[in-house]
């Protein structure tokens, strides 16, 4: 699988979970302090994040990192 895949499946389940946790991308930015400029590249599969924002999106989520990955 090429990084555009995996970014592009990363942000899909992103946005999965994003919305059965009832947040608007606005709402999930504001959580961990980035723009929703950001988060709509991130689950557009546009832009990567680093490894510290992503334990900052599992913890805002309230989420795993285990449960995070489990369906990709």
């Amino acid at each position: 699988m090429d990084r555009k895949q995996n970014l592009l499946k990363f942000g899909k389940r992103l946005k999965e979970i994003r919305l059965r946790k009832k947040l608007t991308q606005a709402e999930l930015a504001e959580k961990i302090e980035l723009s929703t400029n950001f988060v709509g590249m991130v689950e557009r599969g546009l832009r990567n994040t680093s490894i510290e924002k992503l334990f900052s999106i599992a913890k805002a989520l309230n989420v795993t990192l285990e449960e995070f990955f489990k369906k990709m």
